[in-house]
């Protein structure tokens, strides 16, 4: 009989920093922003009125491509600017947008919101809230 003892081990805590944090927390908003938006195509009626030009309430021209082309890169951006910003203007650069995308993700669900849009608004909300909360509690150095 065998009776070699299987050594015990402890995980290692491994520190990440607090910048690829909030980058983290920035790729998932956009990969569910992204898959909120592409989901919806699925949805009755979407691609009809795609292909009459419209979009919720909105014509589709150029301008409103731009818009809509601005309002995915900035988060997009915000990935990358999270890890390359200096603290102190990381800090409110990552609050601000965020406290920005709060109220423009919940107008996504204004018309008609299907279970998916609400449960990814709702998830998209918490991301930008623990982005807030990250950031607002940014460490502070002695000087």
């Amino acid at each position: 009989m065998n009776t070699q003892e299987t050594p015990q081990y402890e995980l290692k805590d491994i520190k990440v920093s607090l910048k690829l944090k909030l980058a983290a927390l920035w790729a998932s908003f956009m990969f569910l922003y992204i898959y909120v938006d592409y989901f919806h195509l699925f949805m009755p009626g979407a691609l009809e009125d795609l292909l009459a030009d419209k979009v919720f309430v909105f014509e589709i021209t150029q301008t409103f491509l731009l818009v809509v082309l601005a309002a995915v890169t900035i988060p997009a951006l915000m990935i990358f600017l999270s890890v390359a910003l200096p603290a102190k203007v990381n800090r409110w650069v990552n609050i601000i947008v965020a406290v920005v995308y709060i109220p423009f993700t919940l107008f996504n669900l204004a018309g008609e919101a299907w279970m998916h849009m609400v449960f990814g608004a709702v998830v998209e909300v918490f991301l930008l809230c623990l982005i807030i909360l990250y950031a607002w509690k940014w460490p502070r150095m002695e000087m």
